[in-house]
């Protein structure tokens, strides 16, 4: 993980053939991409900002400087005619994405005052002052005989709530990437036996999103469970009881084994430097890590809340998705079918182990268990529902060595859920829950997916054109 801010690389262009003829067009411009800055500042983002690039020889520079700030995105503000050759230098260099903003500053040109300037010259000048839309083929043209990627958004410069939402999709989709590019995946034990779906190619996982995979060993975890000190511990059952309705049933003991691994989990990843991590270990009957492996579900719940998602069963291609879920800031909860109810036309879905308690419907449970079903061990577990409202499931694919990304939006929806201890939710979908099942299951996805609050959907399919990977949605 790093704390460098996301770079966004801006330029608007003209032609510096126009600034003696038209007075006051170059100052004008230069204002639009000034307002332009403004619209992309985040307080976590830097916005590096070369002005109004207007000659070859400012764009040979500019593309030098966009490379020497390490932009991770450009933003190109065409505000009249330029030509192509004022612009290919600047992004060329830079190697990054490009979106191309065809921005008028009104909506349109007041005709009866234009035709009323009695001037042609200060006609000229008013109309190239709205002739952004004029160079777009050129350099869309450019681009793509040169190979460098490029999107558009197409409105006006203010008073434009598409032209907004565009905007921050993409400088959403791109802080995304950013986390995915910089974060450190921590895989500790192996695969659950015989889940052929789930095993992954990790080069793969680094060669798309730029993820760093580190190996990390169950002795380390145990041997920080062993440091955990009384006040620790103490501490951490106080949070616990913050965060949780505890079952009357837990067995103190119990809690306090969980709340000594959410110790040891937190320094864990922290010595680590871990975004995420994914995991599954058994050991051997009464051996210190099998104590360990039985206890983390709560404080692993607490880091999935914390921003550190931690997917069970070895699943990284779903920690993958749970981070981009997370880091887009609709949560990223772990799930997978868990049976279909015909009557109400809903698919159940949900899943053993760690919830994202940050998206769930009221407060999440723990609840005690005699059995982890299909694994080793018993003692308590967090049972949840997610919020109510609109919900996206992403699910990350491994197809012949390439990755893809597949999702579909839906509703979280009240109504009965099995009470076993698990985090468990309701699902409708506009086209259907069996048309649903059938569709997602057909692109050959794993059996578990991240769910999250919110339609997010075209983000996802922006995150999928910065990294140039194929995005499917089914609904």
């Amino acid at each position: 993980m790093t704390d460098r801010k996301l770079k966004v690389g801006l330029f608007g262009i003209g032609l510096a053939a126009y600034w003696p003829q038209f007075e006051g067009l170059e100052e004008r411009l230069e204002s639009y991409v000034g307002q332009m800055a403004d619209k992309l500042a985040r307080p976590d983002i830097e916005v590096v900002n070369l002005g109004l690039i207007d000659t070859p020889e400012r764009a040979f520079d500019a593309g030098h400087r966009f490379r020497e700030a390490d932009v991770d995105i450009i933003f190109l503000h065409v505000t009249t005619y330029a030509l192509s050759s004022t612009v290919l230098p600047v992004v060329r260099r830079a190697r990054v994405p490009v979106i191309i903003l065809n921005l008028q500053p009104e909506a349109s040109i007041d005709y009866r005052s234009f035709n009323a300037l009695g001037n042609r010259t200060k006609m000229t000048g008013e109309w190239l002052a709205h002739c952004g839309a004029c160079p777009v083929p050129e350099i869309a043209n450019v681009f793509r005989r040169s190979g460098v990627a490029f999107h558009q958004i197409t409105g006006m410069l203010h008073d434009d709530p598409i032209v907004d939402r565009e905007i921050a999709g993409w400088i959403d989709a791109a802080r995304v990437a950013h986390v995915m590019a910089h974060n450190r995946l921590g895989v500790m034990g192996r695969y659950y036996n015989g889940m052929l779906d789930i095993y992954s190619d990790l080069t793969a996982h680094t060669a798309a999103f730029g993820t760093h995979i580190e190996i990390v060993e169950i002795d380390e975890l145990a041997r920080l469970r062993r440091e955990a000190t009384d006040e620790e511990i103490a501490l951490s059952l106080t949070t616990i009881r913050q965060e949780f309705d505890i079952d009357p049933d837990c067995d103190p003991v119990e809690l306090r084994r969980a709340a000594g691994t959410a110790v040891a989990l937190r320094k864990f990843v922290d010595a680590r430097k871990l975004g995420s991590l994914a995991y599954y270990y058994e050991s051997a009957p009464g051996h210190e890590y099998e104590d360990v492996i039985t206890s983390v579900i709560v404080g692993c719940s607490l880091l999935t809340a914390q921003g550190v998602p931690v997917a069970g069963e070895y699943e990284v291609k779903n920690v993958q998705a749970m981070k981009i879920m997370d880091s887009f800031g609709v949560g990223g909860s772990f799930t997978e079918y868990y049976a279909m109810d015909f009557r109400e036309d809903v698919v159940l879905m949900g899943h053993d182990g760690p919830g994202h308690i940050k998206v769930a419907e009221g407060r999440a449970k723990i609840r005690p268990l005699q059995v982890y079903h299909g694994k080793v061990g018993s003692g308590v577990s967090v049972e949840m529902s997610v919020r109510h409202g609109p919900v996206t499931l992403l699910s990350v694919i491994e197809r012949e060595g390439r990755i893809v990304l597949l999702c579909a939006q839906g509703e979280s929806v009240p109504g009965p859920i099995l009470e076993i201890g698990n985090t468990n939710s309701r699902y409708k979908f506009e086209i259907g829950a069996r048309r649903f099942v059938e569709s997602w299951n057909a692109e050959g996805p794993a059996h578990h997916c991240a769910v999250g609050v919110g339609h997010i959907a075209g983000k996802i399919e922006k995150l999928g054109k910065l990294l140039d990977l194929e995005v499917i949605q089914i609904c």
